[in-house]
């Protein structure tokens, strides 16, 4: 599970819908659903009920949600960490 993943099924649960997340992502509709799916495939559940459109989380999706929000979170914190921190030399 990459956080890449998880901030687009964040955007997915939010916008409901692949198209708006896309959008808001600056993405293709099919990098949404590649990453969505490959999602699914890695944890082995489905994430939300869909047909032609979505029509919510599943319950796996609801568990999903907070902590999805938590990791995005943390890493979100640490970058920004990270950046402020003096500028050293790379590879030393």
């Amino acid at each position: 599970m990459e956080t890449d993943q998880l901030r687009v099924f964040l955007a997915v649960a939010e916008s409901g819908s692949f198209t708006e997340a896309a959008h808001r992502m600056f993405l293709s509709h099919s990098t949404i659903s590649r990453r969505i799916s490959s999602l699914e495939e890695e944890t082995g559940v489905l994430l939300f009920e869909r047909g032609n459109a979505v029509h919510g989380l599943t319950p796996a999706g609801k568990a999903l949600l907070p902590l999805a929000e938590k990791i995005v979170a943390l890493s979100d914190e640490a970058e920004a960490m990270l950046r402020s921190m003096p500028k050293g030399n790379v590879g030393e």
